[in-house]
């Protein structure tokens, strides 16, 4: 699936911002796109103002707090490990960015590959390099893959921050300072919003392969189930690579098309972004109209506005997660050593945005038709 240009320059962006300066052809690389295709991003954002180009090399035209020499010295660093291809974290990135250099130190940026266990030799190069601190957000596909970082993570003796990650309860991470995204609040809204507009059969699309996703699924099965306005609801796998725990039900992998028309939904909740976008344009495929048919709400809200029609979205707090989670940082490096200070696991809530995507229950045909209930009955899909 290819990246949506947007995406890709913001990944571009970020990278350049969190290092000061970037090698054409290092971001090439990163990106797994070509040279030249990185060439012609980089002018975009330079004409925007937002890069500066010299030959082979971009550097950020944010203010940089840059030692004689380019160098930055010992003590005066930190370490941020986030995961390869996770346009998510760029506005977090960034906010961590600007508390840090507001504070007088540089962020040393560790992308960690889609390999299992790919973090842990990142961090040890980083702090085998000096850094003072670390703001982690590990991938952990999968719960075993969480759960086997567990031990390493809470031996690390710099102050640590988790962004994104909830470690499980009464694990050895359970105490460790971390910032989340309120998801369960996120996932309230969407349903919220499309029950307030008459929706009253839903169906949840969403990811299942990071803490967010599995996340997100468990509150929108617990939401749909005890909501007293959602009559049915259904959730399903947002693309067929999204799932790492499995095993899946062959309803759970359906297309969304036939799930929709199977379960008379009008509404859609979708998460991620790139994968609303491709879900709209294969329901456009089948005969499905959004709003007209089905309403879609997106959630993480990174390019959910660039849709045809902009996609009604959620979106965490991502620049505000990466602010606080460095300002705890920065507590904790400012903190005497053994002095005792009460770990600190913050949650931010997220916010609806209301875009073209969504509209009144019952104001255009059903998007199937009638769907039949078990007593073979017909069942009114109450549409937008």
């Amino acid at each position: 699936m290819r990246e949506p240009v947007e995406l890709r320059r913001q990944r571009i962006l970020a990278a350049v911002q969190a290092r000061g300066s970037a090698r054409v052809r290092d971001l090439a690389a990163e990106l797994e796109v070509s040279v030249v295709t990185v060439r012609r991003d980089v002018e975009e954002l330079t004409r925007e103002g937002k890069l500066r180009r010299g030959h082979g090399v971009v550097r950020s035209t944010l203010p940089a707090q840059e030692l004689p020499g380019g160098e930055v010295a010992a003590g005066d660093r930190v370490a941020v490990v986030v995961p390869e291809r996770h346009s998510y974290l760029t506005e977090t990135l960034h906010g961590a960015r600007t508390v840090l250099e507001e504070a007088g130190l540089r962020i040393a940026l560790h992308i960690a590959p889609q390999v299992p266990g790919a973090e842990r030799p990142l961090v040890e190069r980083a702090l085998a390099d000096g850094a003072r601190g670390l703001l982690l957000a590990p991938r952990w596909t999968s719960r075993a893959a969480e759960e086997a970082d567990y031990g390493w993570l809470a031996a690390l003796d710099v102050p640590t921050v988790l962004m994104e990650r909830r470690p499980r309860r009464g694990s050895a991470l359970h105490a460790l300072d971390s910032v989340c995204s309120d998801h369960w609040y996120g996932a309230h809204l969407a349903v919220e919003h499309l029950t307030g507009l008459g929706h009253r059969r839903i169906v949840f699309a969403t990811r299942d392969d990071s803490p967010t996703a599995r996340t997100l699924r468990a509150a929108f099965a617990e939401i749909a189930e005890a909501h007293p306005l959602v009559e049915s609801w259904a959730w399903a796998l947002s693309a067929s690579e999204a799932g790492a725990e499995g095993a899946y039900s062959a309803e759970e992998t359906a297309e969304l098309p036939v799930l929709m028309r199977k379960a008379g939904g009008t509404a859609l909740v979708l998460h991620g972004d790139v994968d609303a976008l491709m879900i709209v344009q294969r329901l456009a495929a089948d005969g499905v109209r959004v709003p007209q048919d089905c309403s879609v709400v997106a959630y993480d809200d990174v390019v959910a506005g660039l849709g045809t029609p902009p996609l009604t979205a959620v979106s965490p707090p991502k620049t505000e997660v990466g602010k606080v989670a460095a300002r705890l940082l920065l507590d904790r490096l400012a903190q005497a050593p053994g002095a005792g200070r009460a770990v600190r696991r913050v949650e931010l809530l997220p916010r609806l945005t209301v875009r073209g995507s969504t509209r009144p229950a019952g104001t255009a045909t059903a998007t199937a038709g009638r769907a039949e209930g078990a007593d073979g009955d017909a069942v009114a899909s109450g549409l937008e």
